[in-house]
């Protein structure tokens, strides 16, 4: 479905009833990223909420990366729920969505009831990190316009972080790769450049006010989110964190069935006897 958030035309779906939970995928992913749980959200009576964040997949592709900034993306995230009338969701996010999901929640507090990020951060914690991140964000967009998104996509799915999915089955990679190719280079390159790590706020200093209920999801192999992980759980004050045997980045993608049950779990303990907002 297609609707104008803050004069951004949107697309989003919405499957199941019952609980709301709203996800949102990762850089060069779509809301297809979650089709895997909507056989689980039937059985388990959860509303699942997906959306394409702008720059990626159905949504429109504004011509200004400052339209892409993840305080903007909050914002648009925001005017979803009103019209769709949620007071307030569990919000689920993977890598650059987990991030506007912390984005959001340090936001909008009040409008989430519970959260998930899976292999997500808080962002740079120095000025010096986030500049070395914005240059090389900016020439990686620069690449996208130069080169193409196939290009890109060759390069993007044999980087260090994402090694592990080297291990999945060839249906799944395929399945991956037509996903991110099914993006367009404006998008893509304008997301680097307005929601990249290093041009979003550093929440660090807020997690120790977030009073969410928090689940961190990562993988054993992604040592570097791990560690992300270790140092947010020792700051956020309602916070649990699990750790996915044999997983990458990608915990969703990698080992999607001990995800499902440890996400729907989480949401079902904390949704028992609280109001979900109206349908």
């Amino acid at each position: 479905m297609k609707i104008n958030l803050r004069g951004v035309h949107y697309h989003y779906e919405q499957t199941g009833l019952g609980t709301p939970v709203l996800l949102l995928h990762g850089f060069t992913g779509s809301s297809t990223t979650w089709h895997f749980l909507e056989k689980e959200a039937a059985e388990q009576k959860i509303r699942l909420i997906t959306v394409d964040i702008i720059g990626h997949g159905l949504t429109e592709c504004p011509e200004r990366p400052n339209r892409y900034a993840i305080t903007e993306a909050a914002k648009d995230l925001a005017a979803l729920l009103d019209v769709l009338k949620l007071d307030a969701v569990h919000l689920v996010g993977y890598s650059m969505g987990g991030r506007l999901a912390l984005s959001f929640s340090c936001m909008f507090p009040k409008r989430v009831r519970t959260l998930t990020l899976e292999s997500a951060s808080p962002g740079l914690k120095t000025e010096m990190e986030r500049q070395k991140r914005r240059d090389r964000d900016v020439h990686l967009a620069e690449r996208i316009k130069k080169y193409g998104l196939l290009s890109f996509v060759n390069d993007w799915e044999n980087i260090p972080l994402f090694a592990s999915q080297k291990d999945l089955p060839k249906n799944v990679r395929s399945s991956l790769r037509d996903q991110r190719l099914a993006n367009s280079e404006h998008g893509l390159a304008c997301s680097l450049m307005g929601m990249g790590t290093g041009v979003q706020p550093s929440w660090w200093t807020q997690l120790t006010t977030l009073h969410v209920p928090t689940f961190l999801i990562t993988g054993t192999r992604d040592r570097k989110f791990c560690t992300l992980a270790s140092e947010m759980k020792q700051a956020l004050p309602c916070a649990e964190w699990y750790m996915v045997p044999n997983a990458g980045h990608a915990v969703h993608l990698e080992k999607p069935e001990p995800f499902k049950s440890a996400l729907v779990s989480f949401i079902h303990r904390f949704s028992a006897s609280s109001e979900e907002g109206r349908a």
